[in-house]
């Protein structure tokens, strides 16, 4: 069922008559949720059908075509066709929705294409403002149509026409730019429902308190749903909070208007409230997501070597301690390779080629060693290999078949063929899971005391305690080795 879910599309750049399909469906369906929610007769209390839309041609940048802005504009048409009298009046009103559509799709497509993808505070503030100016100009050409079918006047009609928009929109479109099917990669604890109960708690607590502060009641709350839920959780939470609000307002239950009877002052003022109020949330979750973000890229570059892509030095202890959370013995082989006569490639070639050899010599023993050990470059042209084996016999031969595996791999420097040895020393002894970390410093020590005897023997040979060693594997003579 999952997996069906993950590999269903809406919409799909290669068969244009199913985005046609989906946009006339998708158009229908949130018109007629928008009409039912109708206070008079061309306004609505709560008018998702602009935030849904503009979220849908923004996400899907190969949607921005005149053709399938036409197919939602006709799908209007026929809506109020078939429910309204409003003859051209329905032109000039539907035509304004598409004002608001169209101008936030562009926007958002236009930052994406400058390369502004990333979560990211003054991005969350930017979508902010994309709303507040198709809000504007839609409300101008959404009121001139209304003007004609609806008693009120031109003023009253913009202010509210615009505070819809305006508040649908910075609910709406933050969900619709991230929403995405959950993965719950930890289970669910009680901790883990604390804010979404804090936040369920607030909203009653401001139907029943009551009063225009009480529409603020729940900021702390989404807050706090900020910092501890992804992105698309925080911006869903936010939607239905807001949405509620809108709707608990304007029957009455959260009486913003105390003694006072509603009026559609008080209307625009709770719209642009909950409007203003929804943002606060988002730009917290955006920069908790940026924050994050950032932390990982930190802890990578702490982690692993830029030039090899495998382990640096500290990223091997972090990884061993990980290791010791696992609690059963092993046998430990712990291997130090080092690059034989590599001052001669940096001399000879120059340092752009060293650092491309370091990073294929990196490569080919990650690919020896596979998922059976880890591998880190621990400085210069040194590495270390990390594994775990059956006993010390089993880590030798491991060891050779990397050396014999570099011996025989051309590197290939700008059509010119390089061959390379590596020197290996060994350690290797069983440990108990807790004392990992210690007895790999110690292998470590017992593994540099063999290299520099790989290397007073002759260079490209595996030396180990004499109990482990098999044999040596004399170098081949080569003229093209350097």
């Amino acid at each position: 069922m999952r997996s069906s879910l993950l590999s269903f599309k809406p919409f799909q750049p290669e068969n244009p008559l199913r985005n046609v399909a989906t946009i006339f469906i998708l158009t229908t369906l949130f018109y007629f949720i928008g009409a039912e929610l109708r206070l008079v007769e061309a306004l609505s209390l709560f008018w998702p059908l602009n935030g849904v839309m503009a979220g849908v041609f923004a996400r899907y940048a190969y949607l921005n075509r005149l053709h399938y802005y036409a197919v939602s504009y006709v799908a209007m048409l026929m809506y109020d066709a078939v429910t309204t009298n409003w003859g051209i009046a329905s032109v000039v009103i539907n035509f304004s929705n598409m004002v608001f559509i169209v101008i936030v799709a562009m926007l958002v497509t236009r930052d994406r294409k400058q390369g502004r993808k990333t979560p990211d505070p003054i991005n969350a503030l930017r979508l902010f403002n994309y709303c507040l100016i198709a809000a504007l100009l839609c409300a101008l050409v959404g009121a001139l149509g209304s003007v004609g079918i609806d008693s009120q006047t031109f003023w009253p009609l913009y202010a509210d026409w615009f505070s819809e928009q305006f508040s649908t929109g910075v609910l709406i479109l933050p969900c619709l730019l991230t929403v995405k099917i959950p993965v719950i990669k930890h289970p669910l604890r009680v901790e883990h429902l604390l804010p979404a109960l804090a936040l369920i708690v607030s909203v009653i607590a401001s139907a029943v308190i009551g009063g225009a502060g009480s529409l603020a009641f729940p900021l702390p709350a989404l807050i706090w749903c900020a910092v501890r839920y992804s992105l698309p959780a925080t911006c869903l939470l936010t939607f239905v909070t807001g949405g509620l609000e809108i709707i608990l307002v304007a029957n009455s239950i959260i009486d913003i208007a105390v003694a006072t009877p509603l009026s559609t002052p008080m209307m625009f003022s709770a719209r642009l409230g909950i409007a203003t109020m929804a943002i606060c949330p988002v730009m917290v979750s955006v920069s908790m997501a940026a924050i994050n973000s950032l932390m990982q890229q930190v802890s990578l570059r702490a982690d692993y070597d830029f030039l090899t892509r495998v382990y640096s030095r500290s990223g091997l202890y972090e990884a061993l301690k990980h290791e010791e959370s696992h609690r059963h013995p092993r046998f430990l082989t712990v291997m130090l390779l080092d690059i034989d006569y590599f001052k001669n490639i940096n001399d000879n070639y120059g340092h752009e080629c060293g650092d491309r050899v370091l990073a294929a010599f990196a490569a080919k023993v990650q690919d020896v060693v596979g998922e059976d050990g880890l591998v880190a470059r621990m400085g210069g042209e040194e590495f270390a290999v990390v594994v775990n084996s059956e006993d010390s016999r089993q880590g030798y031969e491991l060891a050779e078949r990397i050396r014999t595996s570099i011996e025989h791999h051309t590197f290939t420097w700008r059509q010119q063929s390089l061959f390379l040895t590596v020197s290996i020393g060994l350690g290797s002894a069983k440990s108990e899971a807790w004392q990992l970390t210690e007895v790999f410093n110690k292998l470590m020590a017992e593994a540099d005391e063999y290299l520099y005897r790989s290397k007073k023997a002759g260079r490209n040979r595996t030396s180990a305690r004499q109990s482990d060693e098999r044999h040596i594997v004399e170098p081949q003579k080569r003229s093209e080795q350097v």
